[in-house]
């Protein structure tokens, strides 16, 4: 567990070293990677966090995703069971500042959306292994969700946050592919 510790104040350090201008470049060509992807193209409904700097931002692909007519739906966390439910999100305003900064849906403004209906799961995390597995950032709600969740993975990442070796237990479970920055990794290959 302290390694894990470890690795995430480590992780967070070194992505926050990034300056700003370089960081929407690197956002820039990892989103421009997701939109030629098949599992983006096809999907009609995503799921997807907020993005917190520094983590890559989701901003710019949620505004696209809208505008090529997809569904997105982001989770609503739900600290007393460590479960989190995705809520269809249809414009910014719809979401509140909740606690450490986060934003989430705004539950009288949005409805509840069935994990069966997201076709492509953008899996947040600090680090990755190039076979997809992730560190997250401690709360385990997307490893208790990607347990009931048949639909396609995908990580996005800065090429920095790739690690030959990260701290992994049983219950980890690998997203398909990882994109990044610098190219796409097929974690199944």
């Amino acid at each position: 567990m302290q390694e894990k510790k470890q690795f995430r104040s480590d992780m967070i350090k070194q992505l926050q070293s990034i300056d700003k201008p370089q960081y929407e470049h690197m956002s820039y060509q990892i989103a421009s990677q997701l939109y030629n992807d098949a599992s983006f193209i096809s999907a009609s409904h995503i799921g997807i966090t907020i993005s917190k700097f520094p983590e890559v931002d989701t901003y710019q692909i949620i505004r696209t995703a809208w505008q090529l007519g997809k569904k997105v739906s982001v989770p609503k966390c739900i600290p007393a069971s460590r479960q989190m439910i995705f809520r269809e999100l249809e414009q910014f305003n719809q979401l509140e500042s909740v606690y450490s900064n986060l934003f989430e849906p705004v539950i009288e403004k949005t409805k509840p959306t069935d994990s069966k209906l997201i076709d492509l799961l953008l899996v947040p995390g600090l680090a990755f292994s190039p076979k997809g597995y992730r560190l997250g950032f401690g709360g385990g709600y997307y490893d208790r969700f990607l347990q009931n969740y048949d639909g396609q993975t995908i990580s996005l990442a800065f090429s920095m946050q790739i690690q030959q070796q990260i701290p992994v237990e049983n219950h980890d479970l690998a997203v398909q592919k990882i994109i990044t920055n610098e190219g796409i990794i097929y974690a199944n290959e």
